[in-house]
């Protein structure tokens, strides 16, 4: 008898298991996909993953192979390109409800900058190749996505104007 009651204490005393995330919800609640018909989210959760990175990890790593794309829950992203004589630049940080990777949907499908964890990251991890056949069998949600990503690739490209602009004036001196 003891030795049973002894059981049922270190039962009582676990943890309750952890609970799982219906990643149809958790992709409904960013604001990328704000919208997205269900239908079209139902299509997007067959290609999504939980992930996380530590603070400090590499998330994404220029010029490799982009075959995925991160809808940021949580945490920081810092955007760098190697620069000749400058080393490495900041260009843009992305955190909650941003997007980071777009070069999964434009051949030759290359990362264009690194993305190091400012801090810890939790993100949707959307499988390039999986949604790029999605896309394809269903032009409607090509569209979609394409829509919504030529949003997020025109704040990178004016963001990476900006340090541009930032880095040639004061490189001349100009506005110092």
């Amino acid at each position: 008898m003891v030795i049973q009651s002894d059981i049922f204490r270190q039962i009582e005393k676990k943890e309750p298991a952890m609970q799982t995330e219906d990643l149809t919800e958790i992709l409904r609640q960013h604001p990328f996909l704000s919208e997205m018909s269900d239908r079209h989210m139902g299509i997007l959760v067959g290609c999504a993953s939980n992930v996380h990175f530590a603070e400090g990890s590499t998330v994404i790593q220029e010029g490799q192979v982009a075959n995925k794309f991160y809808l940021i829950r949580e945490g920081r992203v810092a955007l760098e390109t190697d620069v000749i004589g400058r080393g490495r630049i900041r260009i843009q940080t992305v955190g909650p409800g941003d997007v980071l990777g777009w070069s999964w949907l434009i051949a030759p499908f290359r990362l264009h900058f690194t993305g190091s964890a400012v801090s810890d990251v939790r993100a949707l991890a959307l499988d390039g190749e999986c949604l790029r056949k999605k896309c394809e069998e269903d032009h409607d949600l090509g569209y979609e996505i394409l829509s919504r990503l030529s949003r997020v690739i025109e704040r990178r490209l004016e963001g990476t104007r900006m340090q541009l602009l930032d880095l040639y004036t004061t490189e001349t001196g100009v506005g110092v």
